[in-house]
């Protein structure tokens, strides 16, 4: 389904208006058009745009139109450079999935909160939703507990029929709990229509692909490990994202995966090994994807340290 739509092969534009300090010299000047330029001329057909709703909305749950004017631009520069996009809302006003740097919370317990979550995307929807052929729309970036399972498959359907209110022909992205896991898929909700996507995100194993981190108490940042050393394989991926795969196929859907990388503290020469191994999966079962990330954010792929091996990696996004 995507592959033919033009959203199998992407990478992330993270840090731009989301993960920032929302800054005007950053939301203007991070991402420019000689960046989409270079991604064309990687052969990738789409980028995900996370966005945080504090740069799409004022402090009173009113619409920017400076916010707006900034996916409006993205979208241009999308639409003249041979490119699809995906709007992802990566931060909703209550919830974010970095629980170690951010104070939103309350979202699965506030009506009020979901309301505006509703309103936004309705918001987005009236913008955007004619975009049917270039634009995706993603809900959430990144549900944490499997707690909130119940309340994201209810609060997720209302969105969808909120949204189909508007535009019935949108594709839209829905993924599940432990940040977007690919075992976690078969607990979300059947697809509202034949126009939803499971949505996942893989860094597995962890201790490979986040090795060094220092924002999350998952890893002990000292550590080190070989891409030998990983124990990685197909067969590891094949078991990892079986669960996906099959809840798909259940349900007459397919799948997407949002994020997946390797931190720069990784050679480029293993994350390659990562990548191609991830990458042989992904082609064996037609799963769509987009790599984190394009520039900075301890992941970026345009970084100067891949400048001899990038294009030997942009074969395997």
């Amino acid at each position: 389904m995507l592959k033919n739509k033009g959203f199998y092969r992407g990478i992330n534009l993270g840090g731009w208006l989301s993960q920032c300090d929302y800054s005007e010299n950053r939301l203007n000047n991070f991402i420019t058009e000689s960046d989409f330029e270079k991604i064309a001329s990687w052969g990738l057909d789409h980028i995900r745009i996370p966005v945080d709703y504090n740069v799409l909305e004022d402090e009173n749950g009113g619409y920017s139109g400076t916010g707006f004017s900034r996916i409006n631009w993205a979208l241009e520069m999308c639409l003249k450079h041979g490119l699809n996009m995906v709007i992802d809302l990566h931060k909703t006003a209550g919830f974010s999935f970095d629980y170690y740097g951010e104070s939103e919370s309350g979202f699965f317990d506030s009506e009020n909160l979901q309301e505006r979550f509703y309103r936004l995307w309705e918001e987005i929807t009236r913008r955007y939703g004619k975009y049917h052929e270039n634009v995706v729309f993603e809900l959430l970036n990144e549900v944490i507990d499997k707690s909130y399972i119940d309340a994201w498959n209810r609060i997720s359907n209302e969105c969808i029929k909120r949204i189909r209110a508007i535009s019935g022909d949108i594709m839209i992205l829905v993924g599940s709990y432990h940040n977007n896991s690919a075992p976690a898929v078969p607990d979300l909700a059947p697809p509202y229509d034949d126009k939803i996507i499971y949505n996942f995100h893989c860094y597995e194993p962890l201790k490979f692909t986040h090795q060094g981190a220092y924002w999350t108490n998952d890893i002990k940042p000292d550590e080190r490990f070989s891409f030998e050393d990983s124990g990685i394989t197909e067969e590891f991926f094949e078991e990892l994202l079986a669960p996906a795969i099959d809840a798909a196929k259940k349900n007459n859907t397919t799948l997407y995966c949002g994020e997946y990388g390797v931190i720069d503290v990784v050679s480029p020469e293993d994350t390659i090994k990562w990548f191609k191994m991830i990458n042989n999966v992904f082609e064996k079962h037609g799963i769509a994807r987009c790599a984190w990330s394009y520039k900075e954010m301890d992941f970026g792929i345009s970084d100067t340290r891949f400048d001899a091996a990038r294009n030997e990696l942009i074969k395997y996004l």
